[in-house]
């Protein structure tokens, strides 16, 4: 499975490739699918530019991109977005527009109530396991995780020297938790090895302007669906 990360934190001094309306956002979701994505993950944003998890922003950014695809549409619930756990619960609770799944960072505070008030409300929970943090261990021992949607295993290491080596560290740490299929994937400079990993071990992956803004071959990303265009490439090219 391809997931299209569409925007993440980024904003305007990234680039003005970076979706950051709900009507931009649903417009490079539907380029990306074309181009074989099959899962969308996406920040909605506030007026400012900031990620949000207010139910406005969430039902804008939901029925923006719902009205042009059918694929599964999932939002983030990291705390850059809201550093109060109990706000960030609240909102939750006062989505009027549910995601098909929503990612949870089990390293932050609050993650576990975060997930159940997600399982409560019908929505799937991509368990997000950082390397260099507890979240593993943490995930690992949690009454929650044989009921999450999958496991999203983000390697944050952005050497392309040296992510592939975090992302089996990562792996080993996961094992095989839960039994829960793992999404495995890198950000910046450790983007396309950890892709390249994610495609020799069988693994879901995913690939977007959240993730980086360049190509294989360094240059700049024009869109979303050229790099999912490009990951697809990568992915069906043996390894030498």
């Amino acid at each position: 499975m391809m997931q299209v990360c569409v925007n993440g934190a980024r904003g305007a001094g990234d680039g003005a490739l970076i979706p950051m309306s709900p009507d931009a956002m649903a417009e490079s979701v539907t380029q990306a699918v074309t181009a074989g994505a099959g899962d969308v993950h996406v920040h909605p944003k506030s007026p400012c530019g900031q990620d949000t998890l207010a139910p406005s922003a969430v039902a804008a950014t939901l029925e923006a991109i719902r009205a042009v695809t059918s694929v599964p549409v999932g939002v983030t619930t990291g705390s850059w977005a809201e550093p109060d756990p109990g706000k960030r619960v609240a909102d939750i609770r006062a989505w009027t527009v549910l995601p098909d799944h929503a990612s949870v960072n089990w390293h932050e505070p609050g993650a576990e109530a975060v997930a159940e008030a997600l399982l409560e409300r019908g929505v799937g929970v991509e368990a997000g396991i950082w390397s260099g943090t507890d979240g593993g261990e943490r995930f690992t021992a949690s009454a929650l995780g044989p009921h999450v949607l999958r496991v999203l295993a983000e390697v944050t290491d952005p050497d392309p020297g040296t992510a592939r080596d975090s992302a089996r560290a990562l792996l080993a740490v996961i094992g095989e938790a839960h039994g829960r299929p793992v999404l495995l994937h890198g950000e910046e400079g450790g983007t396309w090895p950890v892709l390249r990993l994610s495609g020799r071990l069988g693994l879901a992956t995913r690939i977007g302007l959240e993730d980086t803004l360049v190509l294989p071959d360094g240059e700049r990303a024009s869109s979303n669906a050229q790099l999912v265009a490009a990951a697809l490439s990568v992915l069906s090219t043996p390894s030498p």
